[in-house]
């Protein structure tokens, strides 16, 4: 009893005297131990060359699932033809509208209606004269309208895809960003051998 009276420190709180108990070495061990692992683990992901990142293992990935997704149809060509052909391609344009989603509505909007850009679903048109111009645009960006290149971002697949699904939104014409630039002919004229003359029907596919 009196080595347990002799452990009582000298202050008190409210009446209630303070037992000497420090904590376990073991404890202040782990403490240590804890503060070197996080300053080596901090100096190795924030600044050493030979980390990874979450983003690089989720661009591995992407690369993989690309490989096989893209399998059948190999490369596409960035021309009106390959852009005219997948637009009536149901299956492609549901993965152009999620590049599209995740990439573009931000500032044009989720129905291409424009936001802090221009509104896509009208015949008005800054940067494009022609159908193979929005791969153009999305490739390059447009550095005086703020719009980022995409060329780094996305493979060249995921480009012409979402330049066919923004080419289907053009005569699906929304509420929103007021019209821009020049109207420019359909994409598609009348007559033109093998191709569709009304973009609004390309748009319903």
């Amino acid at each position: 009893m009196s080595s347990r009276k002799e452990r009582l420190l000298d202050h008190s709180y409210d009446g209630i005297q303070e037992y000497d108990n420090p904590t376990p070495g073991w404890w202040h061990m782990l403490f240590i131990g804890s503060v070197l692992f996080s300053a080596v683990y901090g100096a190795f992901w924030h600044f050493s060359e030979l980390a990874w990142m979450p983003k690089d293992a989720l661009a591995r990935e992407q690369q993989k699932y690309y490989k096989l997704l893209f399998a059948d149809i190999g490369e596409l060509n960035a021309d009106a033809a390959t852009i005219k052909q997948y637009m009536g391609e149901a299956d492609w344009m549901s993965f152009g509208r999620s590049i599209y989603a995740s990439n573009c509505a931000q500032c044009h909007g989720s129905e291409g209606n424009g936001i802090n850009c221009p509104n896509l679903t009208d015949d008005h048109w800054i940067n494009v004269k022609q159908v193979a111009d929005l791969y153009t645009v999305v490739t390059n960006g447009v550095a005086s309208k703020g719009m980022p290149a995409w060329n780094a971002r996305l493979s060249q697949n995921e480009r012409v895809l979402v330049a066919a699904y923004v080419a289907t939104l053009r005569g699906t014409p929304k509420p929103g960003r007021q019209p821009e630039g020049d109207v420019i002919p359909a994409w598609f004229p009348a007559g033109t051998a093998g191709v569709r003359d009304d973009s609004k029907e390309l748009a319903s596919n």
